[in-house]
This record gives structure tokens, C-alpha cells and sequence, in this order.
């Protein structure tokens, strides 16, 4: 077991337009009653931890939201993204070493109350602890079942908003002054990059006079990783944006075990396929089969001896048994190999998207994350 591996602390933002939250409502509230997940095991969930419960839908909680006055949607489009969705997340081996099940409870009740701080506590609409989804790489590397704990937060991004008069005022005096401050939602000013300032607090520009700028889920990144280091956690680092490593150990995992039940499953067919042919290629015995019986005079049917019958039945029933066992495997071969193909695309997927920030994973120190 590697006792050298590095755990990364990860805090991600997905975000959902009214149409689009249903689906993430169904993973997050496990209303499905399958997943495409395979490691999801529906028998764990009710260790599932609610931080904060909707009781309605996600959709509903926002109507309800809306029509208290609590918040406004002025000015947006119908498909705008209304529904944020905060991701945290720490390789699953850190928490199996600090207590497992309890210590991850324990871990995320602090970590949504980091997203209370991010989001405001009234904008948060559910607030879930997973703890049904499979590790397959660490349970075949502990011997038992090893589960990824990860907290997903869906809230609203609400910002604060002066209206002011405008000139359609009959009292021109008020024009231009604050008529009121609304909650408005908004992703895009939730979420605003900042300037990089230097050593002396000045913005720094790069070689064109642009701002050189931070995203906000970098930020969002070091505010997380600071706030639970603050509070006594250890033993991980900031996870490298984009960070999808435990996600690709356990994809590798996939493909190593579907690769070997692949091989395994061949051999068989081979085996098969030899026992068959040890049935039946043998020249004497086709030829045997071929004489057996004498026709009989004005008539089609065919006279066996007895021992002829019963060695035709003989060879009828080797035949048929070895042939039914070939083609449920050759069945067999073709899942595994559909299974093979998918994990590999999935993997290169992840691969590609992500090649850049593979030596980050070996070289870069802690100071060097708060650049990122």
C-alpha cells in the first residue's frame, strides 16, 4: 500500500439552468432507482449524511424563494444558470486513514459550513454527504469495501444589487440614487476572476496591458483549503485545478480488472474450442457418422444398430453442449471487450483533457498552488 501518496483537497462549482437541475437533483437525492454509476450501491445510501434537506424539488424551493421576495431573477433569460453546485472532495484514502466513515462526517459538516460562508446560508438548497459510492481501486487494495466520501452543496449564487431611479422618475432629484438593494441571482457576479497584484499590492498586467487574472474557482480552491487547515485538518494539500486523479486511478483499476476477466474468458473459448474439435475432427469418426445406418428399400428412413444409435447420440450431445458453451462465451467476450473499450475511452477522455497538469502532480510544491 502506498503510504507516500498525496491527498488533495478539491472544491469544484457545476453549474445547472432550471432544466438542466432535475438530473443533478435525481444523482444527489438518489431518486433513481438505477445509475449509470455502476459503483453506486443503493444498499449503502441510507449512510447517505443530509447537511440540509430539501423537502420539495430544487425547482420548487426556487419558486418558493421567488415568490417571498427572497430573491429575483430580473433580467435573466429563461435558460440562464440558476443553480450552482458546489463539489467537495479529498481522495478517499485520506479519510480511511483518519477514521473513516465518522471522521468524513465530522470532515464535511465543516466543509458545509465553509459553503454556508461562500453562498449565504439561506441560499443553500440541499446539502448532501455521498457515502455509497465504491472505491474499486482501494477496496481491491484493503480487501473490503472502501467507499469515496464527497459533499455536494447545491445552492443559489446570490449577489447584492442597487436599483437605482432612472429617468422615467417624475422626481428628477431621486435619478441616479438607490431606489432599492435586491438579492439577485447571478453566476457570472458571483463568480468574478480577480487581478493578480504583486509583492507591493500593484496589478500586474502581462506583455499585451491586460489584467492578468485569477479565475474565481482557483480562489474558491485556496479559501476552501485554508478554512479547513485553519480548523485543525492536515495531511492534504490544495488539489491542482481540474484535478481528476483519484477519478483515473479508479478508471485504470477498471480496465486492469475488465482486461483480466477478458483474457480469462478467451482462454476458456479456446479451451472449448478445443474440446469440440477433439470431438469431432477426427477423420474416423466423421467418417464413422457419415456410415452409420443402411437405408432401407422404398423407403427414406434410415436402420441403425444399436451401438451405431447410440454413439450418434453420443457425439450429437458433445456436440451440442460444446457448441451452447463457445457461443455464451464468445457473448461473454463481446461484453467484456465493449466494457474494455468504454473504460479505455472514458480514461483517454480524462487523459487528454487533463495531460497538461500531470507533472504538477510530481513537482509542484505547496507554495506553488496559491498561483494556480
Amino acid at each position: 500500500m502506498d503510504k507516500t501518496k498525496t491527498n488533495y483537497s478539491v472544491a469544484r462549482v457545476e453549474t445547472y439552468t432550471k432544466t438542466g437541475i432535475p438530473k443533478a437533483e435525481r444523482h444527489n437525492e438518489r431518486k433513481n432507482k438505477s445509475y449509470s454509476n455502476m459503483n453506486v450501491n443503493l444498499e449503502q445510501t441510507p449512510t447517505n449524511v443530509h447537511y440540509k434537506r430539501c423537502e420539495t424539488t430544487y425547482n420548487e424551493k426556487l419558486k418558493e424563494m421567488l415568490d417571498s421576495g427572497q430573491l429575483s431573477l430580473r433580467g435573466l433569460k429563461d435558460n440562464a444558470k440558476v443553480f450552482d453546485e458546489l463539489i467537495f472532495d479529498i481522495n478517499s484514502d485520506y479519510f480511511e486513514k483518519h477514521g473513516g466513515y465518522e471522521f468524513a462526517k465530522e470532515f464535511y459538516e465543516r466543509a458545509f459550513h465553509f459553503a454556508e460562508q461562500e453562498m449565504g446560508i439561506d441560499n443553500i438548497i440541499s446539502a448532501v454527504m455521498h457515502a455509497d459510492e465504491l472505491n474499486t481501486a482501494l477496496t481491491e487494495e484493503y480487501g473490503k469495501p472502501i467507499y469515496h466520501y464527497h459533499l455536494h452543496v447545491v445552492a443559489i449564487p446570490v449577489v447584492m444589487k442597487e436599483v437605482k431611479w432612472t429617468k422615467r422618475c417624475k422626481d428628477k432629484s431621486l435619478v441616479g440614487t438607490t431606489k432599492e438593494i435586491i438579492n439577485q441571482v447571478s453566476h457570472s457576479n458571483k463568480w468574478k476572476s480577480e487581478q493578480v497584484l504583486d509583492n507591493q499590492g500593484k496589478p500586474v498586467y502581462d506583455k499585451k496591458g491586460n489584467a492578468v487574472l485569477i479565475k474565481s474557482y482557483s480562489l474558491l480552491q485556496d479559501r476552501f483549503f485554508k478554512y479547513m487547515s485553519d480548523r485543525g485538518y492536515k495531511d492534504f494539500i490544495r488539489g491542482v485545478k481540474g484535478s481528476n486523479q483519484e477519478h483515473l486511478d479508479d478508471l485504470q483499476f477498471k480496465i486492469k480488472k475488465d482486461t483480466e476477466r477478458l483474457e480469462k474468458i478467451t482462454n476458456k473459448v479456446e479451451e472449448k474450442e478445443s474440446s469440440y474439435n477433439s470431438y469431432m475432427k477426427y477423420d474416423k469418426q466423421i467418417e464413422d457418422i457419415s456410415n452409420l445406418g443402411k437405408q432401407k428399400k422404398f423407403f427414406k428412413k434410415i436402420e441403425l444398430e444399436q451401438e451405431d444409435y447410440e454413439n450418434l447420440t453420443e457425439y450429437a450431445k458433445k456436440g451440442i453442449v460444446a457448441d451452447k458453451e463457445i457461443y455464451e462465451l464468445n457473448n461473454r467476450i463481446d461484453n467484456l471487450r465493449s466494457a474494455v473499450d468504454k473504460w479505455k475511452s472514458l480514461y483517454d477522455d480524462i487523459v487528454e483533457k487533463n495531460k497538461r497538469l500531470f507533472p504538477c502532480y510530481k513537482t509542484c510544491t505547496t507554495k506553488s498552488y496559491k498561483f494556480l
